[in-house]
């Protein structure tokens, strides 16, 4: 009986599965009537109100009301929800909360086109972009395409990409007032927000400017492997078999041997914080990592990609102890270009980087007091997901309610860092100095209020993307509107550290403001690094 139910159950989700496939694809490709519109308007002015703790912290009340009837004012005729989302973002991002996001729906795939799509590649997706003196550059690239670093892009098809740049930066909310976050992730985004602005593509030209020759490269979203490399793999399975027929096994030693290295690259992939590239496993990219610099070990730099990936303890354990080993007596600790990531993470580094009691945020500000059960019961999750998350509302309901208190009619959520701390016992003590742009965002710029509240580091760069009195995130609920499918992303929970700054909106900024420039790029310097360096002989 309990077999047949589970099949029926089974048959159930999957028949609502794919009805729910051609209703939403039918949705978001159609017009939608202004009524239709305008009530998306409101639900999603509705949950910003309902959900976030610093709505009008930026920008009051009265201004946000009005900017909210006059784009219902000015959406008078049908349209589709990509054009949508784009009126919608021009809006939300005078919330000033660069947490805050909204995205346009995509046609989804049934399992048979997902399944395909997973053979198919598209190499477009394996350039790197960054924006710097007007100009769009490829900053990195893998394969072939690595001859194509530092090439300046003139058009994407048939237009300029400083103009769609233009475009994208009034559709990015920033923390505060901050104008170096829309500089830096416009670049380094690019793609992301054209295809939120085109939709889904499988063709591409790019016109590129390398030295001094201009050519248009066409990229083309290809199968991964085509007729001719499939009769190769025949040809080579075939001839294995022979080879397999003789292969010598292997013994028990041989075996415990192999698994034994498995294991210890898995620790290492762990610890560094390993990102597989789709379809490229040559290329090894990191996270995290340490490196020395010069003949001797006195200088050494820890580069941080983002605060997640694998088990950072150990990374920073190991650091350390080199570092306490070595004597060393400077630490650069290179923030740029990281969006952020685990709060347990900067909690645990910022360990290493004092030698008093701390408590590293404040308790977090919340609209909810049950943050947890809001977050996974968004309405964009599948029927699965709020099943499972249904079952073990009781249990999530609890942690909520353990950690939630109420002070001055204001909710309140503690979190292991907001109890006081001891530093670690090899906790570093030389000259610190860290590296920030326009991209150290979210818990990137927390560490660096940290850091610089408490005159700890010497920092060099730009302003920091991420506001210095905190940002809203920590958890998040993702509201899909129900008519245009457009998704809004809103944060639960104020962060931030006691250390604040008297005029609120901004970023931390450095103590040695150093922009790099495209020249600076075409050469191969790194102007940041290059003054630390020599601000390090000077002390000598």
């Amino acid at each position: 009986m309990s077999k047949k139910l589970i099949l029926t159950f089974g048959i159930t989700i999957l028949l609502v599965s794919c009805a729910s496939i051609e209703k939403h694809n039918l949705q978001v490709t159609q017009l939608h009537s202004v009524e239709n519109l305008h009530e998306d308007i409101d639900k999603a002015y509705k949950q910003l109100q309902r959900h976030h703790p610093r709505l009008y912290q930026f920008t009051s009340k009265g201004v946000l009301d009005f900017k909210f009837d006059s784009l219902k004012k000015a959406i008078n005729k049908p349209m589709d929800s990509r054009t949508f989302y784009k009126q919608l973002a021009t809006v939300t991002k005078h919330v000033g909360q660069g947490h805050l996001s909204i995205s346009p729906p995509s046609v989804k795939l049934n399992k048979e086109d997902r399944n395909e799509q997973v053979v198919w590649r598209f190499d477009i997706n394996y350039l790197s972009f960054e924006y710097l003196d007007d100009t769009l550059i490829v900053t990195d690239a893998v394969g072939k395409d690595s001859v194509l670093i530092n090439a300046e892009v003139l058009k994407i098809e048939n237009e300029i990409p400083q103009d769609l740049i233009k475009k994208y930066k009034n559709l990015i909310t920033a923390d505060g007032y901050n104008t170096t976050f829309h500089n830096r992730v416009v670049g380094t985004r690019f793609m992301r927000y054209y295809t939120y602005d085109k939709g889904r593509f499988d063709s591409i030209s790019l016109t590129l400017k390398n030295a001094d020759s201009t050519f248009i490269k066409k990229y083309v979203r290809r199968p991964l492997r085509d007729s001719l490399q499939i009769q190769m793999d025949s040809i080579k399975r075939d001839s294995l078999k022979v080879v397999q027929k003789t292969k010598v096994k292997r013994t028990k030693a041989e075996r415990k041997a192999k698994k034994i290295e498995q294991k210890a690259k898995r620790k290492r992939n762990s610890k560094y914080g390993f990102v597989p590239t789709q379809h490229m496993p040559e290329v090894k990219n990191y996270t995290r990592s340490l490196n020395f610099i010069g003949k001797d070990s006195t200088v050494a730099i820890v580069k941080i990609k983002g605060f997640q990936n694998g088990k950072f303890e150990d990374f920073y354990d190991d650091t350390f102890t080199i570092v306490d080993s070595l004597k060393t007596q400077t630490l650069i600790i290179d923030l740029r270009n990281n969006f952020g990531g685990r709060l347990e993470e900067i909690d645990y580094l910022y360990s290493y980087l004092t030698d008093e009691n701390y408590t590293f945020i404040n308790k977090s500000e919340s609209n909810t007091r049950f943050p947890i059960l809001k977050s996974l019961m968004s309405n964009s999750n599948s029927l699965g997901t709020k099943v499972f998350v249904g079952l073990l509302s009781p249990g999530l309901a609890i942690a909520d309610i353990l950690r939630v208190s109420k002070k001055d009619g204001k909710l309140y959520r503690s979190f292991n860092s907001s109890k006081e701390q001891e530093p670690k016992l090899l906790n570093f003590k030389g000259k610190v100095y860290v590296l920030i742009n326009g991209n150290s965002f979210s818990a990137s710029s927390v560490l660096s209020s940290q850091l610089h509240g408490t005159s700890r580091a010497t920092f060099v760069g730009e302003e920091t993307g991420g506001a210095y009195n905190g940002t809203v995130a920590g958890l998040f609920k993702i509201y899909q509107l129900p008519h245009t499918k457009v998704q809004v992303r809103i944060g639960l929970l104020q962060l931030d550290t006691k250390q604040k700054t008297d005029i609120d909106g901004y970023g931390i900024k450095p103590d040695v403001e150093i922009l790099p420039t495209y020249q600076d790029r075409l050469n191969n310097i790194d102007p940041e690094l290059d003054w630390i360096l020599k601000d390090i002989e000077t002390q000598k």
